[in-house]
């Protein structure tokens, strides 16, 4: 289940957002929706990239706490960019974020495409067939 805070002043299809969610892990995600600006300040304080960037992933483990539910992580997707992508490559805002928070929660589980050896990338085009996406955010970066 997806925990939302929607920091823009955009409605978007959260029950696709929660399928995708539920799909991929029974523990809570929480879901953040903001800004470049945002997206621009954590890149630069926990990757040291003095850029914005779509979507990035803050996995919570499990901190040594017996017994207690935590949830997965936070997603925190740019809809800025997410907009322009969406624009650019024909398809709506919510596949565009649909696709961002499908990457993004596969990292909270532990896949890593930068180091993996596909592994991410086939779950992910595994996600994007069943939900009937377009192409998975790796496919479509790769060269």
């Amino acid at each position: 289940m997806l925990e939302i805070s929607n920091e823009t002043d955009d409605i978007f299809e959260y029950e696709l957002f929660n399928k995708i969610a539920d799909f991929l892990s029974p523990r809570n995600v929480e879901l953040i929706l903001t800004y470049d600006e945002e997206l621009l300040d954590l890149n630069l304080k926990f990757r040291s990239q003095n850029k914005t960037t779509d979507v990035l992933s803050f996995p919570f483990g499990d901190m040594g706490i017996v017994g207690v539910d935590l949830p997965l992580g936070s997603v925190v997707i740019n809809v800025d960019m997410a907009k322009r992508v969406a624009k650019e490559l024909g398809h709506s805002i919510d596949f565009e974020i649909a696709l961002l928070l499908a990457h993004g929660i596969l990292h909270l589980l532990g896949y890593d495409h930068e180091i993996d050896n596909g592994e991410h990338r086939c779950k992910e085009e595994e996600v994007m067939h069943f939900f009937g996406l377009p192409k998975s955010l790796i496919v479509r970066n790769d060269p």
